[in-house]
C-alpha cells in the first residue's frame, strides 16, 4: 500500500463500548468498501479519550473511490449516524503518511540466537 490514512479520534470516554463496537462494524465495512484496514485502537494506558485507525490505500485516488463507496454503502451510512447519535466521536483528524520500507511489519528479534 502507498498511503495510509491515520485517524485520531477523540472520543468520549464514557462510552468506549460503544466506540468499541463502531470500530468493529469498520471491519466489515472498510475492506468491502475498498480500503485495506490496519486496524482501530482504544485507549489503554494513559489518556482515555484518544482511539486510532489506520487504513490503507494504493494512492489519493484509490481514497477518494473508497469515500464515494462509503457515502452509497447502507451499513456505512448506518454506522456513522449511529455513532453520531450517540455522539461516541467527539473530534476527528484525518492525516495521510506513507509507510517506510524496511520498518514495517519486522518481528521481534528477542530471545532469538544471534
Amino acid at each position: 500500500m502507498t498511503i495510509t490514512c491515520l485517524i485520531r479520534y477523540q472520543i468520549d470516554p464514557f462510552q468506549r463500548d460503544e466506540f468499541k463496537k463502531y470500530a468493529e462494524n469498520w471491519g466489515r465495512i472498510i475492506p468491502r468498501c475498498g480500503g485495506h484496514l490496519l486496524g482501530y485502537f482504544l485507549p489503554h494506558v494513559g489518556t482515555n479519550d484518544v482511539a486510532w485507525a489506520l487504513i490503507a490505500f494504493d494512492s489519493l485516488a484509490s481514497y477518494e473511490a473508497y469515500r464515494a463507496r462509503l457515502r452509497s454503502d447502507p451499513e456505512a451510512r448506518e454506522n456513522f449516524a449511529r455513532a453520531e447519535s450517540k455522539r461516541l466521536i467527539l473530534r476527528e483528524v484525518r492525516n495521510f503518511v506513507e509507510g517506510v520500507d524496511g520498518t514495517l511489519g519486522l518481528p521481534s528479534t528477542l530471545g532469538r540466537p544471534r
